[in-house]
């Protein structure tokens, strides 16, 4: 029974007592991975075995409270940064002249950080409404890269992000809206999200979708995760449809992806094949007996993980001090403590939802605002961030949305809503135009 698997809070290591645990991690120096490590014990059974019996087929899982043991030590803000921990191929693909190539290349870069992930079963942490999470990134080429999530809506949960190279004319923008639903032996996370990434020097934007994800063998068979379905990549005159397989119960294999960069007549110019946590290949669709070659090789790429301010420097709201007891816990694999401290966190949400109701009082994000009609996503950066080859002045706004760098205060201006930022930019942009 893969529920075993799931059970509650084991010895740390599999046939060792605690006690000898402890020495092992001291001569090793080495801490031990949580994420890595799948629970199993009786209570762990048991909770899983209720959960299950409330559920039905097809039910929406987001009103359900899991186990803190199957969860990640990060919260979803946090998460979706591992698409963008391969910087060098994002610039090697901005700078890339033929548009063919440039286009596999951005294809490249977004397929490289799905690997990024815990080894054992795990989700990360729901944000709560209003939190939100920064980062930056110090680049090989002497740029920064930042990084800005909010949540800004809890049910459906909906995660909206931006991230931006200044003086590389690269901006993402995006939207994680996971839509959880139980399927009997399997649960998925159906990914209506989307991501936006713009060259802005080069007028070029690509669309890019994410594959659903699916967690198996819940109730018989071995845990896995598995990535599966479409995932569409569009550039201006380019487009590939990936399908990651998912394993037939006889027959296939796990991790599969298979697609075909085309032209927007239709035209065949690669074929990428492989696996999207092993090795990608892509072979060359124009030459009659061309051999695939390797397009990227998770074994021999290594992440570029994100930089985040001190936790004494964070807001209450910020994600890893908001969630700072909870993660502690996980870490420790003190589950009964992690589940109390994660109640309060999501007990205080429930507060605050009350009495919102009861005022009459709207929620309104403080850091992205609600799209304007036939924009891409549901929401964008409030701040708009001046065009051109002003580098200083990019910088300067972006780091005014929100403390991003180690030593930044917060101000008052960041508890007023983003919409009202926004407007109050505009107006300031359209004097400062003589309109």
């Amino acid at each position: 029974m893969a529920l075993a698997k799931l059970k509650g809070l084991p010895t740390p290591l599999s046939g060792a007592s605690s006690a000898s645990s402890a020495v092992s991690l001291k001569l090793n120096q080495e801490p031990v991975n949580t994420d890595d490590i799948d629970e199993n014990d009786e209570s762990g059974q048991n909770i899983i075995l209720n959960i299950i019996s409330q559920l039905k087929p097809g039910c929406d899982l987001s009103r359900i409270t899991l186990p803190t043991f199957i969860l990640e030590k990060k919260s979803m803000l946090e998460r979706i940064t591992n698409q963008l921990q391969f910087p060098d191929l994002l610039l090697d693909a901005h700078s890339e002249s033929n548009e063919l190539e440039r286009f596999v290349k951005v294809v490249k870069w977004y397929l490289a950080g799905w690997h990024i992930a815990p080894k054992a079963v795990k989700k990360p942490l729901n944000p709560v409404l209003g939190e939100h999470f920064t980062a930056y990134w110090d680049l090989p080429n002497k740029q920064q890269a930042f990084y800005v999530a909010e949540q800004t809506s809890h049910h459906p949960p909906e995660s909206a992000y931006f991230y931006m190279i200044p003086e590389s004319h690269i901006r993402v923008d995006g939207v994680a809206i996971p839509k959880s639903k139980f399927l009997g032996n399997s649960s998925a996370a159906m990914m209506a999200g989307l991501t936006i990434l713009t060259f802005l020097d080069r007028g070029e934007k690509y669309t890019l979708s994410q594959p659903n994800m699916y967690v198996r063998g819940i109730l018989f068979g071995k845990m896995r995760i598995e990535l599966g379905d479409h995932m569409i990549i569009k550039g201006p005159n380019y487009k590939i449809d990936l399908e990651f397989k998912t394993k037939g119960f006889i027959s296939g294999t796990y991790d599969a992806i298979e697609g075909t960069v085309k032209d927007n007549k239709g035209k065949e110019y690669y074929e990428i094949t492989g696996k999207w946590n092993d090795i990608i290949y892509i072979k060359d669709l124009r030459t009659k007996g061309s051999k695939k070659v390797v397009l990227f090789d998770t074994h021999k790429n290594f992440a570029s993980k994100p930089k985040v301010r001190p936790i004494e420097e964070q807001g209450e709201y910020e994600s890893q001090r908001l969630w700072d007891k909870v993660i502690k816990a996980l870490a420790e694999r003190d589950h009964e403590v992690a589940t109390e401290e994660k109640f309060q966190v999501e007990n205080a949400q429930r507060q605050f939802a009350k009495k919102r109701i009861e005022d009459g009082v709207e929620f309104h994000p403080k850091l992205f605002r609600k799209a304007n009609p036939g924009e891409d996503l549901d929401y964008y950066i409030y701040k708009h961030i001046p065009d051109g080859n002003d580098y200083e002045a990019q910088i300067k706004s972006i780091l005014e949305i929100a403390p991003i760098l180690p030593g930044q205060k917060f101000t008052e201006k960041f508890q007023i809503p983003a919409y009202k930022k926004h407007e109050i930019q505009k107006i300031i942009q359209e004097k400062s135009q003589g309109k």
